[in-house]
């Protein structure tokens, strides 16, 4: 079914994880794996998930304490006027009292409990997967960002080489000086767009740094390919598998606890039994007696409606929080699947047509060049095609896998993003 084509959607990615790194591995390379097993180890945001799984089950434990018995002392008859003068006739009483809560208020109090630590333990795996997605998508900038570098840096290399050519060229008197100059122009403003790409690319690592706990990049360099792609699954299959993802799995553990909360608030009107046993003692007869006492309150006031409203309206209230979340999920799914279609769209026009014809056109142009058959102008603007052409590959395979870890983000299901076996 869909994990199916799911599998086949993450081995796009496959290519992406070399088995040579472990994450406790700070080498000058950076695997995606390593990256992934790094970014959960040192995560604030997953560190704060887990301390409000701590909070919840602190909540649901403290729900099912019982309510601690009363000792109290009781003194009459004492410190008056003439008979009653000092203690001589005082009566003293020691007491305790215990309430006993009826009608489950405890067990529902214990239910709202539990839900809240199942509630906390999901938002902790919807956490978990947000970080690998991010990571994902922050690693897959660095490889594209570093892979564009290097094609600028062979379209310097491949002006360099015209060097010599030109200059033989001008030195037959086949091309004037200005063409030297022309030349330099252009690798020079080729350059100035590395210049900038590599600016990019440091924010990029440094961004990628920082999700892995260090404030500056511990890495030279990331090691992946992007260029293979897989066959995606059916949009509806993605939008199936979307009630897989913890965000939306977390609103069952959320209807359960307000569920719990509105039983808690239709039985708080119920009333408890508060039974008490104490030993009297008569100081002016000397005498002792058993005191028992049975105490009820009586609902006639304040029957607690204004709490039972305020959670009814919170319990159908959450019907449409999912909704609205697997709304939402559903619109990030729809742009992630619609950029993974366009970009497979593109690669196949660059890789049919655009690629081969402008490198073809290139060789032609630059051969035909050093026979004096074109210009040094039209050999520049057919390097520069075929260049922008490969720069286009690398974008649209960048686009593609950013779009598979996203939609792997969304769809619940982590492993495809975490485990290099799969890979």
């Amino acid at each position: 079914m869909f994990f199916k084509a799911a599998a086949r959607l993450a081995w796009a990615m496959a290519v992406l994880v070399s088995p040579g790194l472990t994450a406790a591995s700070y080498s000058q390379t950076l695997t995606l794996g390593a990256a992934l097993q790094r970014a959960l180890a040192a995560s604030p945001r997953l560190t704060a998930a887990e301390r409000d799984v701590g909070i919840a089950t602190g909540q649901r434990i403290q729900a099912g304490a019982l309510i601690n018995p009363e000792l109290s002392y009781e003194q009459d008859n004492s410190f008056g006027s003439r008979i009653y003068r000092g203690t001589k006739s005082a009566e003293t009483t020691l007491q305790i009292s215990q309430l006993f809560e009826l009608f489950g208020k405890r067990e529902a109090r214990i239910a709202a409990g539990q839900a809240g630590v199942e509630t906390a333990a999901i938002q902790r795996q919807a956490v978990r997967l947000e970080i690998l997605s991010d990571t994902a998508i922050a690693f897959l900038s660095v490889l594209g960002l570093q892979r564009r570098i290097e094609i600028l840096d062979e379209q310097v290399a491949a002006i360099d080489r015209l060097t010599p050519l030109l200059r033989r060229r001008v030195e037959a008197g086949a091309s004037s000086p200005a063409e030297t100059g022309r030349a330099e122009v252009a690798s020079g403003l080729i350059k100035a767009d590395r210049e900038r790409l590599r600016a990019t690319l440091a924010s990029a690592k440094r961004e990628l740094a920082v999700l892995m706990g260090n404030a500056t990049p511990n890495f030279a360099t990331v090691s992946g390919r992007l260029d293979v792609t897989g066959r995606p699954p059916s949009f509806q299959a993605v939008v199936t598998a979307i009630d897989a993802n913890p965000q939306l799995v977390r609103w069952t553990a959320v209807y359960a606890q307000r569920n719990a909360e509105l039983l808690i608030a239709r039985l708080r009107p119920y009333p408890d039994v508060r039974l008490a046993a104490g030993w009297r003692h008569y100081n002016q007869t000397n005498d002792d007696a058993v005191r028992l006492a049975l105490s009820v309150p009586i609902p006639v006031f304040d029957r607690n409606q204004g709490n039972i409203l305020s959670a009814q309206e919170n319990l159908a209230k959450t019907k449409a929080e999912r909704e609205a979340n697997r709304n939402t999920l559903i619109v990030l799914a729809g742009r992630a699947y619609d950029s993974l279609q366009g970009s497979l769209r593109e690669l196949a026009i660059l890789r049919e047509l655009a690629i081969p014809k402008s490198r073809q056109a290139s060789d032609a142009i630059l051969e035909g060049y050093g026979q004096g058959r074109f210009t040094l102008l039209e050999v520049l603007d057919a390097q520069s095609s075929a260049a922008q052409a490969r720069l286009r590959e690398q974008e649209a395979l960048q686009n593609f896998h950013v779009a598979v870890a996203t939609i792997e983000g969304l769809v619940g299901n982590p492993f495809a993003l975490a485990r290099e076996s799969a890979r």
